[in-house]
């Protein structure tokens, strides 16, 4: 599948780069928080000229596996063995980062990992050149958060001072131990009652 087949009959494309590397057992959890929430955003951006596509460097058959257990129905290609992801600065080369530094979030510096989180808009014209229009990366991605805006309308909004990182609490969907997610056909689970009326 080549970049300008990901558009479909529509002239614009979103690309999240998620991260997700070849022989990983699943998907990074801050990814897949995003990724809860495209499956109701595709519709409506189809609607308007849009398709949205995920991209990983794991094999398909990862992808399928990891896809299926959280859920999920949104497109998702697999870049393993070609250099798109490491094009968009969202992979990295062992060399790379064995020289202890990597161009990400359009500068250079240290990242924890082979892969990074992104996501790269592309144009398509009537002559089927594709052009790629922007680039975002890190906490530019909180915007595809809806449950970020939701925690910040709350009292106590996002509530993640004194965490060891920004989305230390953020876990797969199935993964929360608290009893309200439960799996991916049962988000919520509402509380028990405890009084006898």
């Amino acid at each position: 599948m080549t970049l300008a087949d990901l558009f479909g009959k529509r002239h614009q494309l979103v690309v999240y780069h998620f991260m997700f590397g070849p022989g990983w057992k699943e998907g990074c959890p801050s990814c897949s928080y995003l990724a809860d929430h495209f499956d109701g955003a595709a519709a409506h951006l189809a609607h308007r000229g849009v398709t949205l596509a995920v991209v990983s460097r794991a094999t398909l058959a990862e992808i399928e596996e990891f896809k299926k257990r959280m859920g999920w129905r949104f497109k998702w290609v697999s870049s393993f063995g070609s250099d798109f992801n490491y094009d968009y600065h969202v992979s990295f080369a062992k060399d790379d980062k064995a020289r202890g530094k990597v161009l990400y979030n359009y500068e250079l510096g240290e990242f924890p990992s082979e892969e990074a989180p992104g996501a790269s808009v592309f144009y398509k014209n009537e002559a089927g050149e594709a052009f790629h229009t922007y680039s975002t990366y890190a906490r530019g991605l909180n915007i595809l958060v809806g449950t970020y805006n939701f925690l910040d309308l709350a009292p106590k909004g996002r509530d993640e001072g004194g965490l060891a990182h920004k989305m230390a609490w953020v876990r797969h969907h199935d993964r929360y131990t608290d009893g309200y997610f439960v799996d991916a056909a049962q988000l919520y689970k509402p509380p028990v009652r405890t009084d006898a009326t």
